[in-house]
């Protein structure tokens, strides 16, 4: 029933996006219909230009999420597990984490240009604080009785991180995980949008400078469609990997 809901919800908004500019609420000058949009979008698709913005963005979007993932573990098992480093930088950490992404462009494009590294400096340092923050609530989660079972049973260091820390703060990780694909493709967009970067942002702009609306729109829809693509593939990860887990199996039953 949700799932019809939500299709139904959906088709709405697109039978809105083709009669509000063709009634006159809007001038068809500034959102054009849905079918102007879509015959755009097919003219697009046939291009290897469109198909190389794709993939442009795509790669900014893996390599910074694959770096902001394994920065955010490896950081947030430390800091969870050694409680003087977690005091150490929870203020520095309440610090950074609010800066928007958006204010580090000027610092980007003066170390980067306009390459690939300034997509990628703004997309890790968004998502890297999803996965932190999350890696540090599933260490705090560990059951301190199962700790001290652990260190009397002589368990070192690594194999309570292995055994104990890791199966806990799974969920977590893979939450962070989920959170960080959506706002590192949001933050790949504009990156290449304002800076200039190559990829679907960059023709968005060209798009709209050059009066070309409808292929704007076009574009737009296409970053909808990836995100909705990054949030389903993300909880399907989330899926498989903790097939095990309570929730999971919960969620699956309904």
């Amino acid at each position: 029933m949700t799932a019809v809901l939500g299709l139904a919800g959906f088709a709405t908004f697109l039978l809105l996006l083709e009669l509000v500019p063709r009634v006159g609420l809007v001038s068809p000058e500034y959102l054009p219909p849905l079918s102007e949009i879509l015959g755009a979008l097919a003219d697009e698709v046939r291009t290897a230009e469109f198909w190389q913005a794709v993939g442009d963005t795509l790669r900014g979007w893996s390599l910074g999420l694959l770096i902001a993932v394994v920065l955010g573990v490896v950081v947030g098992i430390f800091l969870g597990i050694v409680p003087v480093l977690r005091e150490f930088t929870a203020s520095t950490i309440e610090f950074l984490r609010p800066i928007p992404s958006v204010a580090l462009i000027p610092l980007a494009v003066l170390v980067f240009g306009t390459d690939l590294g300034s997509t990628l400096l703004l997309v890790v340092y968004a998502a890297f604080w999803q996965v932190l923050v999350q890696v540090m609530y599933g260490v705090h989660d560990v059951d301190p009785v199962a700790q001290e079972t652990a260190r009397s049973f002589g368990m070192g260091w690594w194999s309570r991180v292995r055994h104990l820390v890791w199966p806990t703060a799974l969920p977590y990780v893979l939450t962070g995980v989920r959170l960080a694909a959506a706002v590192a493709l949001i933050l790949a967009i504009t990156a290449e949008l304002v800076i200039g970067s190559p990829g679907l942002g960059n023709r968005i702009g060209s798009a709209q400078s050059g009066g070309a609306v409808a292929t704007m729109y076009a574009l737009v829809l296409v970053t909808g469609v990836l995100g909705v693509a990054v949030n389903l593939l993300a909880r399907l990860l989330e899926r498989r990997v903790l097939h095990w887990h309570p929730s999971v199996r919960g969620e699956v039953a309904v």
